[in-house]
């Protein structure tokens, strides 16, 4: 078994030569599903099983126009602003989720963020083409969009082994080419850092999570953005500070347009519930 637990070590590896691994892994070892721990008799959900791939869910309901924010109440009119969004307005123009944070969705954004779930992160990320096309048929959005994971700080994306950020905007690129058939995108990994360590969002009131991340951003290649649209790629949005923060920074580089796609968005309307597996 020394052989697997090597393959397992990913630390080591580049991000191709780890995906080779896990599929090597995957035919050595029975594997398991991430969220309901059933042995797999499929290989392309990235480590999901069939039933819970299929239930992650789309939010379909109505949406704060601007932020996205699912909303509880039906809404009439396609500029129907949140309560924060009329209070004030991020510094993106639009952001949209695939869906709620909560059940099976929220388990597998976990599995993807602390136990190097590389695979499912490509998988998952497809999924955002769902609401991208969404907000392009109701908006009259520009072409040539640059794709742009929102940034770790160094030493946790060390830690971490990767960017969840970059593996979804990595799967978004690869289903919009296979969607588009053409070149109208690119993908900019690393013209944005984030310069320094901040506390963790969760647990912050919305005014410390705006503090929180206040200045963290820059971007290190601003031809690359300078009159360019930009989407910006995160797992989880909840009161949508850093996302904002992000593009604060881009547009004072000179960005036109900055886009959020986020896979799940977390708020108290819709709160998590127990998962049944």
């Amino acid at each position: 078994m020394r052989a697997a637990s090597d393959l397992q070590d990913s630390s080591l590896l580049t991000p191709l030569s780890r995906e080779f691994a896990q599929d090597l892994l995957a035919l050595m070892l029975p594997a398991q599903c991430a969220v309901c721990a059933r042995e797999l008799t499929e290989s392309l959900t990235g480590g999901l099983c069939g039933s819970c791939w299929r239930a992650l869910e789309a939010w379909n309901g109505p949406v704060c126009s601007r932020c996205g924010l699912p909303l509880a109440a039906r809404v009439t009119t396609v500029d129907s602003l949140c309560s924060e969004c009329r209070l004030d307005r991020p510094h993106f123009d639009f952001a949209r989720s695939y869906g709620i944070y909560a059940g099976k969705l929220r388990r597998a954004v976990l599995e993807l963020k602390f136990h190097r779930r590389e695979r499912l992160g490509m998988r998952l990320g497809r999924l955002l083409l769902a609401p991208w096309l969404a907000l392009q048929s109701s908006h009259a959005l520009p072409e040539g969009w640059l794709f742009l994971p929102i940034p770790l700080y160094r030493s946790r994306e060390r830690e971490r082994g990767y960017n969840q950020a970059a593996l979804l905007a990595r799967g978004l690129d690869r289903a919009l080419q296979e969607h588009a058939g053409s070149c109208r995108f690119r993908l900019g990994l690393r013209a944005m850092v984030r310069t320094r360590s901040t506390a963790p969002q969760s647990g912050l009131s919305v005014q410390a999570r705006r503090d929180n991340v206040r200045g963290v951003f820059k971007v290190i290649a601003p031809k690359r953005v300078r009159d360019r649209s930009v989407i910006l790629v995160d797992d989880v949005m909840t009161t949508g500070a850093t996302a904002s923060a992000c593009a604060a920074e881009l547009k004072r580089c000179g960005a036109e347009h900055v886009v959020v796609l986020t896979l799940a968005r977390a708020t108290p309307q819709f709160p998590d519930v127990a998962v049944r597996p």
